[in-house]
């Protein structure tokens, strides 16, 4: 055997059997054996489970047993992706919830919560299932039945803690050669249990490292360091000196340092990253100089919460003459005792008719039996339905499919849930849950119940036929919907919409754009009456409205610009040799839709005009001939005179509105 394993199970099957026989020479005939497997053949694993729960009812306590079942689930994949073997390796023998998470956020109970997304992440224990078949078929050549199974790194727990003191939250540390053991008890169970593989031997190696020892020499150093002030060792070139027991702590000092960090990180894992309240030490590593008060503080515990526990802690132990009581003792009498008073009973039940075999670390359930049947966490939910996604009038929409339903547990031949008790001997049955359906659509339950409707419009009646097209064909209403269909649907009972739908073009409201800035023109948009009441254009109509309208002409520019009292150009009334003359400056430049216009152009609604602004300048004689036909006398004198009522002026000289100008000639 190594490692708790059985390699030769005939060769074993020898020995167990030459024991058996003297064992029956001296107490009578033997039948049944209690067995204990070895710690460091147990294997633990993290795992950690998320699922959706938008739209679902609230969270009841199934829902968490089947979340963490599926966490353990994604911890024995975990194990056995980092090993070349079967799906079946691993028994799982417990697991302890580390964190719920709701959205991401730690919480202490997921009962009746409601959000996003749900979370169980646990810490997984598993038993080759090797060793114990192994251990059946060896036991059965010998002609012994298996009555319990006992685990060695919680065999000390069975006997220092009884289950009255459970409730406290306390770690027991089995420090042996290879390796240190640690369980973990709170809330009236074992909560958890670990291994870390640093142990007495990492001291033993630092001094037979430092003073070159072998390391046989270096073990029985180490054991005289608690009981002698003075140790006298003998290294392997044959030299031997005394050295004080106080400087050979110092040296391995860093190794005990490193022993009591790695046992102190691993507890505090263990125990949900706190401290646990107190700590019992064991094995024969505990008696390591200065490992209690290393791990006092690397734990944040006053010192006396870290003691060494030894025979004295175990009531009913008589020692026979020769045995002395020490902390190396505790775990193999847990082990004999634990045996007797807290076995891990071994028990067959069936899962869909296979037989699968258990080990009581707990009162075992439902769930301990669908695990080590490796029945998937999928299999407990039916499949959810294909989703489908498609385009309503060009923006894209999913539906999805239905939920699955939950699978159905059978015990004895009636309903159970994964948390219900189990015997030996029980019947279960795995229902596969039932798969949900894939998202299905019609037209009609996409856009409702849609049907044509019949409006008046200035006396004449029209039909409003919606217009519904998937992919480009016409389709009904009760047209199934498929993945990726691009559903195109009209039928607006807006007053506007369905002017446009029977070419009806009307102004309103009738909105310009003068320098960017949105101007609405009442004067110019369309009235609307529905049944005799003024309505707007967004309002919507029904089966047999009768509606009315009136549209108007679209203003000219210089409409426009004189309904916003916004002048465009100076003007001045003169008389010229006695006739009338009006003259005209165009102070600004107008543009419509960017083009140069005049005051005489149409704007329609929507239109852009841009006014640009110039400075005005005094009106001049000269710019009467802009605006006056005036031709030379074809007998002229040599001579004229520019007048302003009366008075000479200059050809560039100012004039104003009122002036009476002339020309006079003379000889």
């Amino acid at each position: 055997m190594i490692d708790g394993q059985i390699h030769n199970i005939v060769s074993v099957a020898t020995v167990i059997s030459e024991i058996k026989s003297i064992l029956e020479e001296r107490h009578g005939k033997l039948e049944r054996v209690s067995v204990a497997a070895a710690g460091r053949a147990l294997k633990t694993m993290e795992g950690s489970m998320t699922i959706d729960i938008v739209g679902k009812p609230l969270f009841t306590s199934e829902d968490i047993n089947r979340l963490e079942l599926a966490a353990v689930q994604v911890a024995q994949q975990k194990l056995l992706s980092t090993a070349t073997t079967a799906d079946d390796y691993y028994y799982c023998v417990g697991y302890s919830v580390l964190h719920y998470k709701l959205d991401g956020d730690e919480i202490g109970s997921l009962i009746d919560q409601a959000g996003r997304s749900a979370t169980a992440e646990v810490i997984a224990t598993f038993l080759p299932r090797v060793v114990v078949e192994s251990l059946l078929s060896a036991l059965k050549r010998a002609g012994l039945e298996m009555e319990a199974l006992t685990l060695e790194p919680i065999a000390a727990i069975n006997v220092l803690i009884p289950p009255s003191m459970r409730r406290l939250n306390v770690a027991l540390v089995d420090i042996g050669a290879g390796t240190s053991d640690i369980a973990i008890t709170d809330n009236n169970t074992v909560v958890s249990y670990g291994m870390v593989p640093i142990a007495g031997d990492e001291i033993t190696e630092a001094l037979s490292n430092h003073f070159l020892l072998d390391f046989p020499v270096a073990e029985s150093a180490k054991r005289s360091l608690s009981t002698n002030e003075k140790i006298t060792i003998l290294d392997i070139l044959g030299f031997e000196q005394q050295v004080p027991s106080a400087e050979v702590v110092a040296i391995i000092k860093p190794a005990i340092d490193k022993l009591a960090s790695s046992i102190a990180d691993e507890i505090i894992r263990l125990n949900n990253n706190k401290s646990p309240q107190a700590v019992m030490v064991v094995g024969g590593g505990s008696l390591t100089p200065l490992l209690p008060k290393e791990l006092s503080s690397r734990l944040d515990l006053p010192e006396n919460r870290v003691g060494i526990r030894a025979l004295d802690a175990l009531s009913d132990i008589t020692l026979s003459d020769g045995i002395v009581s020490t902390p190396a003792l505790v775990t193999p009498i847990g082990i004999a005792i634990a045996a007797r008073r807290a076995p891990i009973h071994y028990m067959s039940v069936n899962v869909n008719e296979k037989t699968i075999r258990l080990f009581e670390l707990k009162e075992m359930t439902v769930g301990d039996a669908l695990l080590a049947a490796n029945i998937k966490a999928r299999q407990l939910y039916g499949k959810p339905g294909m989703g489908m996604s498609m385009t309503l009038n060009g923006e894209l929409m999913t539906i999805p499919g239905e939920h699955g339903r939950s699978a159905k547990i059978v015990l004895n031949g009636n309903p159970a849930s994964t948390k219900d008790l189990i015997a030996n001997g029980d019947e279960i049955t795995l229902e596969r849950g039932k798969d949900g359906k894939d998202a299905s659509l019609t037209i009609r339950e996409l856009i409702g119940d849609i049907r044509p409707f019949e409006v008046t419009v200035n006396g004449n009646k029209h039909t409003i036929v919606p217009t519904i097209e998937c992919n480009g064909e016409p389709v009904e209403l009760d047209a199934a919907i498929h993945d990726r269909d691009q559903v195109v649907y009209s039928h607006s009972t807006k007053l506007n919409d369905v002017l446009s739908e029977i070419n009806i073009e009307t102004s309103s409201p009738f909105e310009v754009y003068i320098n960017n800035k949105r101007i609405l023109l009442e004067d110019w948009s369309t009235t609307f009456l529905l049944n005799d009441l003024p309505v707007t254009p967004q309002h919507p109509l029904k089966d047999g409205d009768v509606v009315q309208f009136e549209a108007h002409a679209s203003p000219t520019v210089g409409e426009v610009i004189s309904s916003l009292d916004q002048p465009t150009r100076s003007v001045a009334s003169i008389t010229f040799n006695g006739q009338p003359v009006t003259i005209t400056d165009s102070g600004s430049s107008i543009l419509l839709n960017g083009r140069r216009v005049d005051n005489s152009a149409k704007v329609l609604s929507g239109d852009r005009l841009s006014i640009e602004e110039t400075v005005h300048r005094p009106f001049l004689f000269s710019d009467i001939f802009l605006f006056i036909d005036y031709s030379l006398p074809t007998t002229a004198p040599t001579s004229y005179q520019l007048l302003r009522n009366g008075e000479p002026i200059g050809f560039n000289d100012p004039i104003f509105s009122g002036d009476a100008l002339e020309i006079k000639f003379s000889s």
